[in-house]
């Protein structure tokens, strides 16, 4: 089999909010409705619909992850430099995220954090 495309579904509680913080952050919206909000991601536009927790849960049959208690799937945003990746940082927590580490080297090559968004779904930010 060959799909024709990959994308990735997340559970939110406030539409409204989950667009405004995307949108800060500067992502390319993809629609809207009353039962999601979608953005793309990166150079390959990776699309990740945010739907209302309730209806993904209808759509899946079963109940999501809670975030509170662990990660769903961690998504990692690529910097192009370490300023890049310190500037990622103030610019998360200015539309309303979490940094759940601060900007720092992981290993020979590596710098980044780890943030979560208002619904505690979680993104790496690193420079490789």
């Amino acid at each position: 089999m060959k799909p024709k495309k990959i994308w990735a579904n997340f559970g939110v509680e406030n539409l409204e909010q989950t667009t405004k913080f995307y949108q800060q952050l500067g992502f390319k919206h993809n629609g809207a409705s009353d039962k999601l909000t979608s953005f793309f991601f990166g150079e390959d536009n990776f699309i990740i619909h945010f739907f209302l927790k309730n209806v993904l849960e209808e759509g899946v049959k079963g109940k999501i992850c809670d975030t509170n208690a662990g990660n769903e799937i961690v998504f990692t945003l690529s910097a192009d430099n370490i300023e890049e990746v310190n500037q990622w940082a103030v610019e998360v927590r200015k539309a309303g995220g979490t940094l759940i580490s601060e900007p720092e080297a992981f290993g020979e090559g590596y710098y980044g954090f780890v943030f979560t968004d208002p619904d505690g779904h979680r993104f790496n930010v690193f420079h490789m």
